[in-house]
């Protein structure tokens, strides 16, 4: 089958988006469309991706700018997504001689939405959630259906492994004090031997991701912290790096109340290990969050969620089910969230997400690719049939 199908992220840092276009490749693969990605030359994580392993059979293409992307343009009319923002020349050039689809990957501020979005021809939404807020800004070129995610639990799991203290920072090199900080840290952390995990006695509630502004957690604990002190039972396990050092500081100046309760182990690989010893997984707040692929992986290992009751979370998570949802604690100041702690601390049985195997199908493998077999037959069927 002829190559119509081109990819571009040119992002340094492996994310959530990266995860994506693995999956998306795969998927592309198994329907017996090759595909070309333009990476980043500085990027050295795409032959690991953090233990998925690197997409089978396409073809990378690595480039130090934009300009060398047009350089490699083809001649027929072809297929382009974008998983990563690019320069207002390539976007031009793109735009005007193939069909530019872009994967909104994020959560927008209203009428922050960024303009390239509206040159696209379509935007990819990972969640009805972000179809929303773009049809709220004004967009009218969002496809239809929402592509969700996979659970990527595969990466590298050895479930029942040790685990030990990750790197708790990603270095902004960018700032003075976190380049410092990024020569200093390692030594620190050779001084003593690293703690092995251990569930400690009580409830243990998990975060499983990358500390970022998206997530919100700083402002999150703000209003649960001086609940949770009232429990001394309850443990807050964190597994994940900051985005640099002012993210896990913010973090740690929210948790100081309960800072006996708090323990961090930093970035992990095997996460599969790391679900099935929490009792539930803590999820950020909800309003800059496109999908939450943590939220998706902590239901296929059987581990439920605590999530704020509102969008993307009422789309992934199925209350009393797969997880518990609790009123927006800066609403309410964290009353329902008090409420659903002593509800947990009383109950005789757990839940059970793996049950849910109509809800869980809807981020399996399988139906990921079929949405994208919908998305190339409209692509070919409105667009390129006639080229």
């Amino acid at each position: 089958m002829q190559n119509i199908c081109y990819q571009i992220n040119l992002s340094e840092n492996l994310g959530g988006a990266e995860v994506y276009t693995h999956f998306f490749t795969q998927a592309l693969i198994s329907l017996g469309q090759p595909t070309t990605i333009f990476v980043n030359k500085k990027a050295r994580f795409w032959e690991s991706l953090g233990g998925l392993g690197a997409p089978q059979n396409a073809t990378f293409i690595p480039v130090n700018s934009d300009r060398e992307i047009i350089e490699w343009l083809p001649e027929i009319k072809s297929f382009f997504v974008l998983h990563s923002p690019i320069s207002a020349e390539l976007l031009t050039e793109v735009a005007g001689k193939h069909i530019l689809a872009v994967f909104a990957h994020h959560a927008f501020a209203s009428k922050s939405v960024p303009d390239y979005y509206k040159r696209c021809h379509l935007i990819l939404s990972v969640s009805e959630h972000i179809s929303n807020i773009l049809r709220s800004n004004g967009l009218t070129n969002c496809y239809p259906e929402p592509f969700y995610g996979v659970a990527s639990i595969a990466r590298e799991s050895k479930v029942g492994g040790n685990i030990t203290v990750g790197p708790l920072y990603k270095w902004d090199k960018r700032k003075v004090r976190d380049r410092v900080l990024s020569h200093l840290y390692p030594l620190l952390q050779k001084v003593s031997p690293p703690p092995i995990f251990t569930k400690r006695p009580g409830l243990t509630l998990g975060i499983v991701s990358r500390i970022s502004p998206i997530k919100q957690f700083p402002l999150l604990f703000s209003k649960i912290a001086p609940i949770i002190n009232k429990y001394p039972q309850i443990n807050i396990e964190i597994f994940g790096s900051g985005e640099g050092y002012a993210q896990v500081r913010d973090l740690k100046r929210n948790l100081k109340i309960i800072a006996n309760q708090v323990r961090f182990w930093g970035e992990q690989v095997d996460v599969a290990s790391i679900y099935s010893r929490l009792d539930f997984l803590l999820a950020g707040l909800p309003e800059r969050e496109a999908l939450g692929l943590n939220v998706i992986e902590a239901q296929f290992c059987g581990t439920p969620v605590l999530a704020v009751d509102a969008p993307p979370f009422t789309e992934t998570v199925i209350n009393n089910k797969t997880g518990f949802f609790y009123k927006d604690p800066r609403i309410d100041n964290g009353q329902s969230f008090e409420a659903l702690i002593k509800t947990i601390l009383s109950m005789r049985e757990p839940l059970k997400p793996l049950e849910a195997t109509d809800h869980l199908a809807k981020f399996s493998i399988e139906q990921f690719n079929k949405r994208v077999e919908r998305l190339m037959a409209y692509i070919y069927r409105i667009y390129l049939a006639n080229s």
